[in-house]
């Protein structure tokens, strides 16, 4: 199963904004906890329990870590955790809320590429319900809601910054050769350090990447536009940010990629996908179009498209941490968890 397109649907993954017990130094003294609080935030308790649960949902079962691998994998889930509070309480006040018709819709829509037995299965591996995995897909669809409210639907990009963007960099649109203007979705089997797409998702095994191609592959034939699920689902966060957009590729280097992506970029026809799958990844390679040779100004087509997708993607993924930034910075939180471990010089506390 995997994050956010199957019924592990986890939360927006969120920037590790460090492991500093507590962001309000000036905040009164500390009420008494139990040992199972391992943080709050503004007052609400993030328990020991939660984080373990959410450790289950999104780690593999058969997965061996040690001690000290386990606990810094829950010191960054707890990290989400605490973030992801802070968002919720933003939500509320802006009351973004999630309709059941939705939640419905997307829990029937990750479930789809796993069958029942499959599913009860997975299920009774991590110990965890459906409802567990209910509240997941709740919260990151309230998570994505607010970014896209916050974030995404205020980047802006001006014809003005477009034009001065060609003319700083019009070199880049003289073509030597023929080229191909392709974008890329990118799937792993393994887990990615820093996911930068817009939804947090990561496959983390050879099945989830494969149901995860399948589920790009189904939305791009219902219509779903490529821009959109790169900037959602691709696991290479350059090009996610800009929509999975390569730019132009010359022939040349084309015929030096390997076989498989060498020849799904030069079959292709445009406007269409295939996914090339090797090794338990998968890149969906999207053709945009073919241009000949020469010089390109802000009327030939894709010019002016590629320069908007580029500005708005790394302007969009600047916002988006600054707002996560502040979110967490806003709140009141101790860590817990994080004082133990540095209390105990390292060593994972009981």
């Amino acid at each position: 199963m995997r994050r956010s397109s199957s019924v592990t649907a986890g939360f927006i993954a969120l920037v590790l904004l460090g492991s500093a017990c507590r962001s309000n130094p000036s905040t009164p003294s500390e009420r008494t906890v139990s040992p199972n609080v391992w943080a709050t935030v503004n007052g609400r308790d993030i328990t020991k329990e939660q984080v373990e649960k959410e450790f289950r949902r999104v780690r593999q079962p058969a997965e061996r870590l040690s001690e000290e691998e386990a606990m810094l994998a829950k010191l960054a889930i707890l990290e989400d955790l605490i973030v992801e509070q802070a968002l919720m309480a933003k939500a509320n006040a802006l009351k973004v809320e999630v309709p059941q018709s939705e939640l419905d819709a997307a829990y029937a829509d990750a479930r789809k590429n796993i069958t029942e037995q499959q599913f009860q299965q997975e299920l009774t591996a991590r110990n965890l319900t459906a409802d567990d995995m209910r509240d997941g897909l709740r919260r990151e669809l309230l998570g994505r809601k607010l970014i896209e409210r916050e974030v995404i639907s205020k980047v802006t990009v001006t014809d003005q910054e477009i034009s001065d963007f060609f003319n700083a960099n019009r070199a880049q649109f003289n073509l030597p050769e023929e080229a191909i203007r392709l974008a890329q979705i990118v799937i792993t089997p393994v887990r990615e350090p820093q996911v930068m797409n817009r939804t947090g998702d990561d496959a983390t095994t050879p099945q989830a990447a494969a149901a995860k191609a399948a589920m790009i592959m189904e939305r791009l034939k219902s219509g779903v536009a490529f821009t959109e699920l790169a900037r959602d689902y691709s696991e290479d966060g350059p090009s996610a940010q800009r929509g999975g957009d390569l730019g132009l590729v010359p022939l040349s280097r084309i015929k030096q990629a390997p076989p498989l992506l060498r020849d799904a970029a030069m079959t292709t026809t445009a406007g269409s996908a295939r996914v090339v799958s090797e090794g338990g990844a998968h890149t969906i390679v999207f053709v945009v179009g073919r241009e000949p040779a020469g010089q390109r100004d802000l009327s030939s087509p894709g010019v002016r498209e590629q320069i908007t997708a580029g500005l708005r993607g790394a302007r969009e993924q600047l916002l988006r941490s600054a707002y996560l930034a502040a979110a967490r910075s806003d709140a009141d939180v101790t860590n817990y968890l994080a004082r133990k471990v540095v209390e105990s010089q390292g060593k994972p506390p009981k």
